[in-house]
């Protein structure tokens, strides 16, 4: 989450990035989002992870406003490659 947070504000004209947590309660999530997150908006839904078949964190995924999914990974991201696989979004029309 700090590489996401810290590139967000890169593309915060044409990208809106959103960290939505699951498997816990909200008070717990807001304090942890608080301590992790200044950049990113943040929600609480498990119906997230059944909806794109997440079990387990961290995972990203960059979907389209037209709902057209451009990559998903699990595990942790490097600057480089996350610039990448966002430049490739807002190619595509984010």
């Amino acid at each position: 989450m700090p590489v996401i947070d810290a590139v967000a504000p890169d593309y915060a004209d044409t990208v809106r990035i959103i960290a939505v947590a699951g498997q816990s309660d909200l008070d717990s999530t807001r304090a942890e989002a608080e301590k992790l997150l200044s950049n990113v908006e943040w929600g609480l839904d498990d119906s997230v992870w059944d909806l794109y078949g997440v079990r387990g964190q961290p995972v990203s995924y960059l979907i389209t406003g037209s709902d057209i999914q451009v990559a998903n990974w699990f595990g942790a991201a490097g600057e480089d490659a996350l610039r990448a696989a966002l430049d490739e979004l807002v190619a595509l029309g984010a």
